[in-house]
């Protein structure tokens, strides 16, 4: 395990880079203060500089929340969104800090959609980015690395990605939604009955349970 003097780059740091992003950004971008000795752990326990993008994340965000929050960029945890990165990650996809992990959770939706670095586990391509879509139960390949991952929820026209996932008045839902938790979707998401969103009843429930159920159902289903 690096320690913290070893991950925080003073010379070359990610984050002034991500903050002249976020000026331009055509979705609306809400950056979560962090406390600092909480920062530092989180550093520590993902165990990526600060020269990284998502090292600088982790370090200067308690996360970020993107389209007034209908997507939850992870970082080191605030008062707003409780979880952080490795804490997220832990008993998910590893069990202890430094493990290599099969993927790495970065973000999540509103709608119990999951954003991962691969890490091997699902494909070939190590380091990018999938998106794991409740409509399908499928992680599907993004084809970018995390720093595009950022430019993707800066520009990206979301009603356009998330095409028939969003309901009449979702704007008011989402803005009320506390990040730690998701939407469950009863029809499922994924069943011929669950297609037309307009139609379907909502839940909220903590993202954690939203998570357990979705791998479980992907791994039940095939």
């Amino acid at each position: 395990m690096r320690t913290l003097q070893e991950l925080v780059n003073t010379v070359d740091p990610g984050w002034p880079v991500i903050k002249e992003w976020i000026k331009l950004a055509k979705n609306k971008v809400e950056v979560l203060p962090c406390n600092r000795q909480q920062a530092e752990n989180a550093l520590v326990n993902t165990q990526v500089t600060t020269r990284s993008l998502m090292g600088a994340v982790i370090y200067e965000t308690g996360g970020m929340l993107i389209d007034n929050g209908w997507i939850r960029i992870l970082g080191s945890g605030s008062d707003k969104m409780k979880r952080s990165l490795p804490d997220w990650n832990q008993g998910k996809t590893f069990e202890e800090f430094g493990e290599p992990a099969p993927y790495l959770l970065i973000a999540d939706d509103a709608i119990g959609g999951f954003y991962a670095i691969n890490g091997g586990f699902l494909g070939t391509d190590a380091g990018n980015i999938y998106y794991f879509a409740p409509e399908s139960l499928k992680w599907l390949p993004m084809n970018i690395g995390y720093s595009q991952f950022l430019l993707f929820c800066f520009e990206t026209d979301m009603n356009d990605f998330y095409k028939n996932l969003r309901w009449k008045g979702w704007e008011k839902d989402i803005k009320e939604l506390n990040p730690d938790y998701a939407y469950s979707f009863v029809p499922f998401l994924w069943t011929k009955e669950g297609k037309d969103i307009d139609a379907v009843s909502r839940k909220v429930i903590p993202v954690e349970e939203v998570y357990d159920f979705n791998m479980e159902m992907k791994n039940t289903l095939g």
